[in-house]
Parts: C-alpha cells; sequence; structure tokens
C-alpha cells in the first residue's frame, strides 16, 4: 500500500480491482470521445463512449477493442505497443469517475492498479520507468516499478493537461507549465536540474519534446508562431510562422531525425516546417554526456552543412526578409515548407509516418496518410484516407 500523497489516495493493487469487461458494442452507437498516439507515433488508440480500440498505423488496421456494457473512456494512454495502458473513465454516462486513473493490463484482461484524486484528471504520459498524473494545478509523478510517489510539481492553471516525456532510456526529461504565463517548466530528472523558458508572452497552448528531451518545441493561445528551444539553456533556437489571424493549435510534431516540425490547428491546415537545429550526440550512452550535447543552429559560428541532407528544403520567407531589422519581424518570418488541407474546426493531431509522410488522426473518426517532397515541399498529397470510426465529434 502507498501511503496518501497530497490529494492521492493509496494505490490499490489486488484482484478486487474493478475489471474492463468485453462485451458487444454497437460500432454505429460509439461516441468517439478522444484519440492518442502512443510514444513513437506506430499506434494510436480511441477512447470512446463504450470502451477503446487500439489501431497500427503502417499498415493501417485495427488491432483490438474492449467494450463496455455502459460508459466510455475519455483518456487512453499506451506504453509504446506493450500491453499496459492508462484509463480515465468519460462520456454521457461514465463507469469509471473522471478524478480516477486505472491502470489496465491487457494481457490479463484486469486491471492491476487505481490512482484516486479530490479533482478531475486532465492526463495522463506514460514512459517505462513513469507514471505521470497531470491535474489542472499539480503533477505527480510516480515509479512505474514500485508506485512510489517521486515528485510533486505545481503548475499554473493547466485545464488543457499539458505535459511532455522524453521516451530515451539515457534522458529522463518532463515539460509542463509554469507558475508564470507562456513560461514553460523542463525537469531534467537524472540531471536533478530544473529549467524555466519563457517561450510566450501569452498563454501556451501546445508544446512537445524530441524523443530525447534536448529540444522543445512551443506555441500559445495566438497560435502564430511556433519556437524551438535547447531545453538545457534554454536558448530560443529557431521561430516559424503558422499565419497571421489567430489559431487553436492542437498538436505540435517534431520528426525522429528532427529534420522537420508538423502543426495542426482549427484553421484545417497541417503546415511542416524544415528545422535548423539538429542534436549532435543524441546516442550518448549515458544522460550525463547529454549535457555535453551541441545543439547548433544555421546562423551559429560552428558549421551545420554536414548535418543537413544535401535534399532538405529551406522554408519561405517574405522577399522583404533581407531587411531584417529595419522592417516588422513579420517580415522577416520563415513559412510552412508545406501544407495538407483539411476540414476546419475539427480536431486533428499529426505526427510522422516513414519515408516522408505526415499521419493524422482527427476527432471526426478520420486517419490521413500524406507524402511531401523534401525538396520543393508545397502540397502535401494524400496517401491514404481510412474512417475508422463513424463520429459527428469534432472537439
Amino acid at each position: 500500500m502507498l501511503r496518501r500523497a497530497g490529494v492521492s489516495k493509496p494505490l490499490r493493487l489486488h484482484s478486487s480491482t474493478p475489471s474492463v469487461q468485453s462485451l458487444e458494442c454497437d460500432s454505429d452507437e460509439a461516441e468517439l470521445l478522444t484519440v492518442s498516439w502512443n510514444q513513437d507515433y506506430g499506434c494510436f488508440a480511441a477512447g470512446t463512449s463504450c470502451g477503446f480500440r487500439i489501431y497500427n498505423c503502417e499498415p493501417f488496421k485495427e488491432t483490438f477493442r474492449r467494450d463496455l456494457k455502459n460508459g466510455g473512456f475519455r483518456i487512453v494512454e499506451m506504453l509504446f505497443r506493450c500491453n499496459i495502458l492508462a484509463l480515465v473513465g468519460g462520456g454521457s454516462n461514465p463507469q469509471y469517475p473522471p478524478n480516477k486513473v486505472l491502470i489496465w493490463d491487457d494481457h490479463q484482461s484486469r486491471c492491476i492498479g487505481e490512482f484516486s484524486f479530490r479533482s478531475e484528471v486532465r492526463a495522463i504520459k506514460l514512459r517505462r520507468d513513469r507514471i505521470v498524473v497531470v491535474l489542472e494545478h499539480k503533477i505527480y509523478v510516480y515509479n512505474f516499478m514500485d508506485l512510489k510517489l517521486l515528485h510533486q510539481i505545481e503548475t499554473s492553471a493547466n485545464a488543457r493537461g499539458l505535459c511532455c516525456l522524453s521516451h530515451h532510456s539515457n534522458t529522463s526529461v518532463l515539460a509542463c507549465p509554469g507558475l508564470h504565463k507562456g513560461q514553460v517548466r523542463i525537469e531534467h530528472f537524472g540531471l536533478k536540474m530544473t529549467r524555466f523558458i519563457n517561450a510566450h508572452d501569452s498563454q501556451i497552448a501546445c508544446f512537445t519534446l524530441t524523443m530525447d528531451g534536448l529540444l522543445l518545441a512551443t506555441a500559445s493561445t495566438k497560435g502564430t508562431l511556433i519556437r524551438i528551444f535547447n531545453t538545457m539553456d534554454g536558448s530560443h533556437l529557431q521561430e516559424v510562422r503558422r499565419g497571421v489571424e489567430k489559431a487553436e493549435i492542437y498538436s505540435i510534431a517534431l520528426s525522429p531525425n528532427v529534420q522537420w516540425l508538423a502543426v495542426s490547428s482549427d484553421k484545417g491546415t497541417v503546415h511542416l516546417f524544415s528545422l535548423r537545429v539538429r542534436v549532435v550526440g543524441e546516442e550518448s550512452s549515458n544522460y550525463s554526456s547529454a549535457q555535453d550535447s551541441a545543439l547548433v543552429r544555421q546562423n551559429s559560428s560552428t558549421s551545420i552543412d554536414a548535418l543537413l541532407s544535401q535534399n532538405a528544403g529551406a522554408n519561405p520567407g517574405s522577399s522583404l526578409s533581407f531587411m531584417k531589422g529595419m522592417l516588422p519581424k513579420y517580415f522577416s518570418s520563415e513559412w510552412s515548407f508545406a501544407q495538407f488541407h483539411l476540414p476546419e474546426n475539427t480536431r486533428f493531431l499529426a505526427a510522422f509516418g516513414s519515408q516522408h509522410t505526415v499521419i493524422i488522426i482527427g476527432m471526426n473518426g478520420s486517419f490521413y496518410r500524406c507524402s511531401f517532397d523534401p525538396v520543393n515541399g508545397g502540397e502535401m498529397l494524400q496517401q491514404e484516407y481510412v474512417r475508422f470510426l463513424k463520429s459527428d465529434n469534432r472537439s
């Protein structure tokens, strides 16, 4: 048994914990409540009003589903492709309350543990050694093996449940909102170092980390600019412009080779940007060596030529960008290199597939795969479309 830690109740690990019943559920009646990628974007989970489903991306197929007699899940968090998932109830008549986290072992077809809190759970993040539970004003970090509470982090109001983890075994990094507007807090647990990055003047709307946690990409509630930061020293590395009008940013994704960045928003366009930042030494054998990794920029004294593909495209800019410093910042902006158009006002999440492809899942139950030209950019080409669940939900 764990002792009470903050607002959390003891974690129970015994046979009397609830089980998710595998029952028949009418596919046509299931409402889509949430979609979320796994850590390497090879799969995604869909929480519905009567259970959850897991889909493989390449090739696209439904891997399995679990249905309830009544109630569903508004949070379904995968752990890569293993049998462990974290679940939070949701829907119009949920079987499980919104303040309870179920740790589900699908191999055993039962719940192996649960966390209960005094307030609604906003998000859950998993890595192989950690369980992270996000509440509106606090984040709890637990050790996966013995379920011991390791850290409690205070945040500003975080109704969106913003939180991100690194997933390399040799780095342990967490990003979350800081206590001030526009601020991101970075925890380098392996180095016992905390860094605060004042990323925007407005509230933070979305962010993501590279797999090793050494780069951070952020967007604010204005949704016009995306900024890239070094999480070790907090330095600002690059800024790209999604557009001029205000937009709600739904997702930011960084490609595994840190060459591309994808952004989705309520404007119905997925924008792709070319990145000028590289992490040198990310394959280092221990986390401490990450402190010596070099983050290089095109304008720095270190040549980036050897780190860029000869075919790598560049983001277009204004024809007046040569007058940078004399004209407003807008005229020196980097605009998107490639684009893919989708229905407006529908929440879509973008990620990177293999061989210059972007994969997209939507709250309307749709899956897209599109390809982009890494040399010329422009309009992306749709390669695949699947309607994996009939849903009128857009939010």
